[in-house]
């Protein structure tokens, strides 16, 4: 029985070839996790799946995928970007996490939600939100996900897989090669997958403000 898929989909307007993947949901394939690493420490964008839906993701010291990013959700330098971390304690060394946040942190990680947060000097200035420095943090719980961030030494930059222009986000993986116009370089393939990003809250003051309304449930913080 075959288990896994490995196609490679051409772009003929620029000659870019994006690799695809077809992923075990509960038990992703240690090769291809292994692939997708190398792939972004190479540099390149992956398109992978999270628990509210398909998102962008990248290496954290790759600026020429950043830029690759921010052009695709058409996001200028003041849009700070999300680290995809593994745990708390990552987040600590990333982001300035006080008593309050922590509390916060511990009763609603992993979920579907995005914090933002001030950023410490390990995080890179062009993934920062230029004016304030800030970051997103998220820490969610997705097998793909968790595979890929135990082989990595860091977070890994992350935003949804929401067009520039586009009324909703890619649902369909199967719609991503073509609509990105080979500036992926890998697609990791769940199957279709919903429309609603995380909820996004911010931490940088004493209240948390709801920024954005998602998958999770914004009442705790209203």
């Amino acid at each position: 029985m075959i288990v896994a898929k490995f196609l490679v989909v051409s772009n003929d307007l620029k000659g870019i070839m994006t690799k695809y993947f077809t992923m075990h949901l509960d038990n992703p394939q240690p090769r291809l996790i292994k692939q997708a690493v190398a792939i972004l420490n190479a540099g390149e964008v992956i398109a992978y799946p999270t628990d509210s839906g398909y998102a962008l993701g990248c290496s954290l010291n790759s600026k020429k995928a950043l830029e690759t990013i921010r052009k695709l959700r058409d996001l200028d330098e003041k849009h700070p970007l999300t680290l995809l971390c593994h745990s708390i304690a990552q987040v600590s060394q990333y982001c300035f996490v006080n008593n309050e946040v922590f509390r916060i942190l511990k009763r609603y990680t992993p979920g579907p939600y995005t914090f933002i947060l001030p950023a410490t000097k390990l995080v890179p200035k062009p993934a920062q939100g230029i004016k304030r420095k800030v970051v997103g943090i998220r820490i969610l719980q997705h097998p793909v996900v968790d595979a890929m961030l135990s082989e990595m030494t860091a977070p890994m930059l992350s935003t949804s897989l929401w067009l520039a222009k586009d009324e909703t986000p890619i649902t369909d993986p199967t719609l991503i090669a073509p609509r990105t116009g080979g500036a992926v370089g890998l697609i990791l393939d769940t199957g279709i997958m919903g429309d609603l990003p995380s909820t996004v809250i911010d931490l940088l003051n004493d209240k948390p403000v709801i920024i954005r309304k998602g998958l999770g449930d914004p009442s705790p913080f209203e």
